[in-house]
Formats: C-alpha cells, sequence, structure tokens
C-alpha cells in the first residue's frame, strides 16, 4: 500500500509535482571513471617515460635540505645539480603513500573521503578580478569579495568544499593577506577549506589562529579543516625553494596539502598531449616522493593539472578541447595509479556569462568528471582563464554540477526500476503514466529539478520578463547574500582572533 499522501484532482496533482524532492536525488560524491580517453597501454608507456624522466634526468635546482633528505632515502646524484628517483624507490613510494582520507569540515556532516572513485567538486584559483554584479565590467578583487564569495558558496550544497577564489588585492601586505584570507575562510563556512602560504613563516602564526577556531591549542592538527595548495615543483623538472619550505612546514602542523603540478603544454611542457603528460607525470610523482620522504603517507592529493596555451598566441587557454581531454586523461593517470588526484578543469576563457561560458565550462567539467577526478578545482566561479571569478558564476556552475552528479549517478536498472508491472497496469487502465505511484516515486528518487534552468514555454517566459540565465543567478545571488550571513565564529574567538592579528573589516 502506498504511503504517498492522498490526491485530489489535478490541482493536487500539480502542487505535488512542482514540490522539491525530498532528498537531492544525485549529490556530490557520486562514482565517476567511466570516460577513459586511454588504454592501459597508453597508461602504462606514459607512466614508464615520467620514471625515466625522474631516474635518468632527474629534478633540478633541489634545495639543500630536500637535497640531503632524498640523498638519504636513496636517490641518486646525477651531477650538474640534479637529484635522480629511482624507479623502485618510486614504486615503492606509490605503493605506501596514502590512497584515501577525509578532509574535514568544521561542521562533521561536511566531511568528505578523498579516494577512490567519488567526485567532488569545489572551486580554487587565485582570480585578481571580479566580475561586478552591478556593472557587468571587471574589477580589482578585493576582501569584501573574498568574505562574500565565502558566504555564498556556504549556501551552495553542490559545491563540496571551498579553496580561496580570489586574491585580495586591497590587503598589499602579504602577511596580512594570508591572514585576512584564512579569516574570511573560517569566518564564512564550515566546509572544507583551502588556502596557499606565500612564504612558510607565516604559517605558524596562522596556526594560532585554526587553533582558536578548533577549539583550543594543538585541535587543529587533531582534526585539520584547511588544507594548503602548494606547487613544490615548477615545470620543467626543477623544485622551487619558497614552496618547498611551505612543505615542510605544513608537515610540521599536520596540514593536508594539494602538491599542484601546472605545466603549460607548448610553453613549459611538450606539446604534443602524450609528451606532455608524461613530463608533467613525472613532476607530480615527484611532489609526491618529496612529500613520503619526508613524512610517509602524509595525506597529500596528486594534483596533476594540465594547463594549455593558445600556441598562435602565447595565451592561457582554460577551454577547449586539449585542456579537456588532457584533464580527463590526468585524471584516468592518477586513479590509475591508485592516488588521490586532484584535476583542474571548468577554467573558461569567456569573461561573461555568456554561451562561450556555458560550452566550455560544461564540457570540461563533465569529462572530468566521468574520468574519476576525486577533486575537480577551479570549478566554481572562475572565468577569463582563472583570471576572474564570478558570483552569479558560482550559483550557474552550482546547478552544473547538480547535472554532472545525476550523470554520474547514471541508471539504476532492477525489477522495479523498469516496470513491468507498472507498464502493464497503464496499458490496460488509464493509458498514461502521469500520477500513477510508479511515476511519483520515480519523480522523487530519480529526477533533478533545476532551480535556475527556465523550462517555460516562450510566451510565459516573455510574460515573466524574458530573464537570462544571468538575471537568474544574479537575482538568486542578491537573495543569498542578504539573507545568509553566517557566524561561524563564536564572539570570544572572534575577539581572541581579532586581539592577535591584523583583521580587516
Amino acid at each position: 500500500m502506498s504511503n504517498r499522501p492522498a490526491r485530489s484532482g489535478r490541482q493536487a496533482r500539480h502542487v505535488q509535482r512542482a514540490g522539491p524532492p525530498p532528498v537531492n536525488p544525485a549529490s556530490p560524491g557520486q562514482i565517476g571513471g567511466q570516460y577513459r580517453p586511454l588504454s592501459d597501454t597508453d597508461c602504462q608507456s606514459i607512466f614508464d617515460t615520467a620514471l625515466r624522466l625522474l631516474s635518468d634526468l632527474g629534478m633540478g635546482e633541489v634545495p639543500a635540505r630536500l637535497w640531503n633528505d632524498l640523498i638519504g632515502f636513496g636517490c641518486t646524484d646525477l651531477g650538474q645539480k640534479r637529484i635522480g628517483m629511482p624507479k623502485a624507490l618510486v614504486l615503492d613510494i606509490i605503493d605506501k603513500a596514502a590512497k584515501a582520507f577525509p578532509l574535514h569540515g568544521r561542521d562533521p556532516s561536511r566531511t568528505i573521503e578523498v579516494g577512490g572513485d567519488r567526485v567532488y567538486f569545489g572551486t580554487g584559483g587565485a582570480a585578481v578580478n571580479t566580475l561586478d554584479r552591478k556593472s557587468g565590467i571587471y574589477r580589482p578583487s578585493t576582501l569584501r569579495d573574498l568574505h562574500d564569495f565565502t558566504r555564498l558558496q556556504d549556501a551552495l550544497d553542490n559545491v563540496a568544499w571551498f579553496t580561496r577564489c580570489c586574491i585580495a588585492t586591497d590587503v598589499p601586505d602579504m602577511f596580512d593577506l594570508d591572514v585576512n584570507t584564512a579569516y574570511a575562510l573560517i569566518a564564512n563556512t564550515t566546509k572544507p577549506i583551502a588556502t596557499a602560504f606565500t612564504v612558510a613563516e607565516h604559517i605558524d602564526p596562522i596556526i594560532q589562529m585554526l587553533d582558536i577556531a578548533a577549539g583550543g591549542e594543538g585541535q587543529f592538527a587533531r582534526r585539520p579543516f584547511l588544507k594548503t595548495h602548494i606547487s613544490p615543483v615548477i615545470s620543467p623538472m626543477r623544485f622551487g625553494e619558497d614552496a618547498v619550505d611551505v612543505v615542510y612546514k605544513c608537515i610540521d602542523h599536520n596540514i593536508p596539502m594539494s602538491c599542484i603540478t601546472a605545466a603549460q603544454a607548448g610553453a613549459t611542457a611538450p606539446a604534443t598531449l602524450a609528451g606532455f603528460l608524461a613530463q608533467s607525470l613525472a613532476e607530480t610523482l615527484a611532489s609526491l616522493v618529496m612529500v613520503n620522504v619526508i613524512s610517509p603517507g602524509f595525506p597529500v592529493i596528486f594534483s596533476n593539472w594540465p594547463l594549455v596555451i593558445d600556441l598562435r598566441s602565447g595565451a592561457f587557454a582554460g577551454g577547449g578541447g586539449e585542456t579537456t581531454v588532457l584533464n580527463a586523461a590526468s585524471a584516468q593517470l592518477s586513479n590509475w595509479l591508485g592516488l588521490p588526484s586532484g584535476v583542474a578543469s571548468s577554467m573558461t576563457d569567456a569573461k561573461a556569462i555568456d554561451a562561450q561560458y556555458g560550452v566550455e565550462k560544461g564540457m570540461t567539467s563533465l569529462a572530468a568528471a566521468l574520468a574519476g577526478g576525486n577533486l575537480i578545482y577551479e570549478s566554481s566561479g572562475m572565468t577569463a582563464s582563472l583570471l576572474g571569478a564570478s558570483f552569479e558564476g558560482f550559483v550557474l556552475d552550482n546547478e552544473m554540477h547538480s547535472l554532472t552528479y545525476r550523470t554520474l549517478r547514471g541508471i539504476e536498472v532492477s525489477e522495479d526500476t523498469l516496470g513491468y508491472d507498472a507498464i502493464c497496469s497503464v496499458i490496460l487502465g488509464d493509458g498514461h503514466f502521469l500520477g500513477s505511484d510508479h511515476t511519483y516515486a520515480a519523480m522523487e528518487r530519480d529526477y533533478h529539478y533545476p532551480t535556475l534552468a527556465d523550462r517555460a514555454q516562450p510566451q510565459t517566459w516573455a510574460d515573466a520578463g524574458a530573464h537570462t540565465a544571468w538575471d537568474r543567478a544574479r537575482h538568486r545571488v542578491d537573495e543569498i547574500l542578504s539573507s545568509h550571513k553566517p557566524a561561524y565564529l563564536s564572539s570570544s574567538q572572534d575577539a581572541k582572533i581579532c586581539a592577535a592579528f591584523n583583521i580587516i573589516p
């Protein structure tokens, strides 16, 4: 017997159909891996080339402290100030590296598990421009923008974690910038968060702030709710000393990290896609070796981010077919190695919320998800080849993610979903499926209903004002920012932080 409330007539049916489903039919963390642009033989060839690069060419510009640690662990001095990483050593580290771990939210219910085949869309970027909500023109990003972006995404269910998406260009002091960036994150969201540290010396004091938010000295390290983005390898095939110092300091404080390789095809890596993947994989493996030499099994996201330039002009290209297939292939390679994967996608080159924006975002993000990227960075709100961030883009991308998650969920085939009895009942009865128990059950279980996309008839749309997606997104942003004003720090926590740091209003 059905538990569905009794219905009386056409009006009641319309009311029930118009209501949202009781649960999200496809929440973040759906399973990817269906799209495989590389064969297993391709993966092996790329991996073998990466291992040769590490063992025979090796890494340059290795800081002295890291050089000594690597040599002590079994790496080799190749001469010419380059250090080799033998194949057996790299294979052993891959085998022992962390394969899955939690990214904690300050709210435990928002914690996500990274690894395996689960896919989560989040943010990234260091946009120096923000698409102004009133003028529709870019202006320098501010600290207020960062606060507003953080609390906006806090209300978006399909953005699973938040990395600071813009740089507060109105905070010139680098220490104040790092401090106020971290403060904006912990004040406005309890999702897993991430940031970058300009230099290692900034980390110790910021940990004091994070400890206050966590409840006391040493509490952050016990359950770290912030990870860092670091690029310790600079393409082609060399280390960056400042970033390596940050790695050591983050390990001291148990800060999980995304070690990001961001080579550019045709500029800092080969223009051929296979050659690019081999070099970029070698560089990301070098970061993995470094972290695991310092602290075996330390939680690190294997973040192999293929970037592309337009070879005609030299401009960065965040959209396009090459970006699409390279990020998908990178996710596939990382998963093939069994490592928690991070890729960058949805990096549209569009400046406005237009057709180019939709095509490039939809194509690149769906491919990365289908390939099984565990964390898909840059996928929310980023525009203008990562130089810009958009409030409207955040809410539009949140809806795009819901469609992607629904795609990943796929089609469940069972005796119930095949619907033999329902088909027979309809054919021998009313002759249509509208209003049947089978249809209602599917409606609440299987279907996603967009909140921004317009499905009205043309005349209805025109009569309502002929609003575009950008118009509807702007309205939704206004609604959230005017009503969602979280206070995730207690008054005492906030007072302690403000007394210890130069927190800019």
